[in-house]
């Protein structure tokens, strides 16, 4: 398996609202059916934060999600990081062990 984190660091609360409206509004969904993640949770960090988390089946299927969908869905939200909203960081990871 392996992990691909989203983190969103927001310029306000009504931003992170738009933000998660979005998120639930079909983002998530969207990963999940196009890029084959095998999961999705968005999580709201005690900071205010806020992570879009998805497992992949192997380091391949993310890259292919990386270099097809991931582009459209990117460029959906590049509106948050256009105006300045938003800022994200990206990481990725094996995923060694868990339930």
């Amino acid at each position: 398996m392996f992990t691909y984190v989203v983190t969103a660091e927001f310029a306000n609360d009504d931003v992170r609202e738009e933000y998660l409206a979005w998120m639930r509004g079909g983002h998530v969904a969207k990963v999940l059916e196009l890029g084959a993640a095998v999961s999705g949770q968005v999580v709201l960090l005690e900071d205010g934060r806020v992570e879009g988390r998805y497992v992949f089946p192997d380091r391949d299927t993310f890259k292919a999600y990386e270099s097809g969908p991931a582009v459209t869905l990117r460029a959906d939200g590049a509106r948050f990081t256009e105006s300045g909203k938003v800022v994200f960081t990206r990481c990725t990871g094996e995923v060694l062990f868990g339930t």
